[in-house]
């Protein structure tokens, strides 16, 4: 998937990933503020590596607190509401909110490796990678072992706003 972000208006990220100490790419990422600004700018202000992979799922990261799953923070102090539910998780590639329930939302992210509907209306679709999707199936393809964690590193070396 490369494409230009649907928004002009809307920030643009990346990710420079690695899998065992070798890097594999760069990820951009759109952020939906004009939907979701409050879960866009959350994101924006965190960014780190990613702590479980599902084939075929999802990639999920962000845990910065504790690095499995459990940590809660945000630019918000705590935990902040769903925003809202108007964009769905219809495609690989989308970046949407980790959480406990409803309004639990924090640092953690995951992004689409398919179609995933079944999880709209439960966390808010902030965002889609605009170049580098084949990176993501790199990701999704590392091998893993209990909890889904990757047995080799997958770190973002560095992220940033373009």
């Amino acid at each position: 998937m490369s494409a230009l972000a649907a928004n002009p208006n809307n920030p643009v990220v990346f990710f420079d990933v690695t899998i065992g100490g070798q890097d594999v790419g760069r990820m951009k990422i759109e952020l939906f503020a004009d939907v979701v600004p409050k879960t866009a700018e959350n994101f924006r202000q965190f960014c780190t590596g990613e702590f479980r992979v599902i084939k075929d799922f999802m990639i999920q990261g962000g845990d910065f607190v504790n690095g499995d799953g459990t940590g809660v923070a945000s630019i918000y102090r705590g935990p902040f509401a769903d925003e809202n539910f108007k964009l769905k998780h219809s495609a690989p590639g989308l970046l949407s909110m980790a959480n406990s329930g409803p309004s639990t939302n924090g640092c953690q992210f995951f992004i689409t490796c398919s179609k995933c509907d079944w999880l709209d209306g439960k966390h808010v679709v902030f965002g889609k990678i605009v170049d580098g999707l084949l990176v993501m199936r790199k990701i999704e393809n590392v091998p893993t072992g209990p909890n889904n964690k990757p047995k080799l590193p997958v770190v973002i070396s560095q992220c940033g706003e373009m």
